[in-house]
């Protein structure tokens, strides 16, 4: 009986183990996940919102704090501190001719804005590559998201410089179980990576590159964390490092029709009304300890 007992009870577990793994593992394939997370992204990019939002941008010099907001004109962005401290006049008065050369010059708006539709293409052509350019399998439920270490796909063959790049590194992504969007991409250069055999440049490996996300709105995911840190070398002999560090916070929404006069017009209210009440703005909290 005591046998019987010891091994009904193992059974239990067993199958209550079973259970519980059925109940978190995947119902579809890794790369089918992938798939349709690189759709929901792309369809992201076709039809989001605009936002508002504050950026904390580290660099080796300085730490610098921006609010920005999103126009179908591209983003504008307000300068409002520097290592915590109030711009300089001398600062404020580059600030101010930038902004109104901006404003003022369909030249410069044009620039403005195919730039900005430039990095939204990277983002669509970078983002595309993630179903074939790497090989994925699960490695557990983390957080609500399903986790997956990537690979670079040795039958897959990058035709520019950026997909090479991005192609090289291996790491781990976050998936958000039940709205199926990226949450986070962790990864990393293992090997040092050539351009021109060497000649014209090379990555170093060990470099690497991060980037966490956040459900803003029922439908748009932002970014909320960038890491990238990169060192190379170019022509032989001119070596140089990549370090980006950006942390967003504060997101809003504002209306899609902005202008970018609109959008300027707004911060700067905003900002004199909190100070007329004597009131912290959200971005001078991210630079709080």
């Amino acid at each position: 009986m005591r046998v019987l007992v010891a091994s009904m009870a193992v059974l239990a577990a067993t199958q209550g183990a079973y259970l519980a793994a059925a109940q978190t593992a995947p119902a579809i394939p890794a790369a089918q996940l992938i798939r349709e997370v690189v759709y929901n992204e792309l369809n992201d990019h076709s039809a989001h919102g605009y936002w508002r939002y504050w950026i904390e941008r580290h660099t080796a010099r300085e730490v610098q704090l921006e609010e920005q907001i999103e126009t179908p004109q591209g983003p504008i962005t307000l300068l409002t501190l520097r290592d915590g401290l109030q711009p300089s006049p001398a600062v404020q008065q580059q600030e101010q001719v930038r902004l109104e050369r901006l404003l003022r010059s369909p030249e410069e708006q044009a620039r403005h804005f195919q730039e900005y539709e430039e990095d939204e293409k990277r983002i669509g052509r970078i983002l595309a590559l993630l179903p074939d350019a790497f090989l994925y399998e699960y490695a557990g439920d983390e957080n609500g998201c399903h986790k997956l270490i990537f690979r670079p796909n040795p039958a897959y063959s990058a035709h520019s410089i950026e997909a090479r790049v991005f192609h090289s590194m291996s790491g781990t992504l976050w998936v958000d179980a039940r709205m199926k969007r990226l949450a986070r991409l962790d990864s990393r250069m293992e090997e040092n990576l050539d351009f021109g055999y060497g000649i014209l440049g090379r990555l170093y490996k060990g470099g690497w590159f991060q980037l966490q996300r956040v459900q803003v709105s029922p439908t748009d995911w932002k970014t909320e964390r960038l890491e990238v840190h990169m060192v190379g070398r170019a022509l032989l002999v001119k070596s140089f490092a990549r370090e980006t560090s950006e942390i967003r916070g504060g997101f809003a929404p504002v209306p899609a029709g902005l202008s970018l006069a609109q959008g300027l017009a707004l911060m700067q209210q905003a900002q004199a009304q909190s100070q007329a009440r004597g009131l912290v703005s959200p971005a001078a909290l991210a630079m709080q300890p």
